[in-house]
């Protein structure tokens, strides 16, 4: 597999984890009905959510945040060329922080786990982008 298609990968398996957690979302909204903790117009109208829910729903918002840039500078290193097995790297621990960042948001919640990981997760993207501004000075 080339770096160019190598650089796809990460950004697959990150929309594998956002159906995953809408799947999530289901099942524990559906468990919220079925016990009896919710009513179904509760989810349409947005209000009074469950928390077991409101987590998973918190944790795909997220997804469409920071995630956007990664996606954007994934874009753009696959069009200029400028992707290599380092910038591969980084977008496949951008998405295993992503994995992580998402499991504790859905479970524990505690910040003290979930806001390293978001950190950690943000200075990857930024070296991503600051790699793609080089290579577009130096080119």
């Amino acid at each position: 597999m080339s770096p160019t298609e190598a650089t796809i990968w990460p950004m697959i398996a990150h929309v594998a984890l956002v159906v995953v957690l809408y799947l999530l979302l289901s099942a524990r909204r559906m468990r919220a009905v079925r016990e009896g903790r919710a009513r179904p117009e509760q989810f349409r109208e947005n209000r009074e959510e469950p928390a077991d829910s409101l987590l998973v729903r918190n944790s795909i918002a997220n997804q469409f945040e920071l995630p956007m840039l990664f996606y954007a500078v994934s874009i753009l290193l696959y069009l200029v060329d400028a992707d290599n097995p380092v910038t591969v790297a980084g977008g496949w621990l951008f998405v295993a922080l992503r994995y992580a960042h998402a499991y504790v948001h859905v479970t524990s919640n505690r910040l003290r786990y979930r806001r390293p990981l978001f950190i950690a997760g943000m200075l990857v993207l930024v070296l991503l982008w600051v790699w793609l501004a080089v290579w577009l000075a130096l080119t």
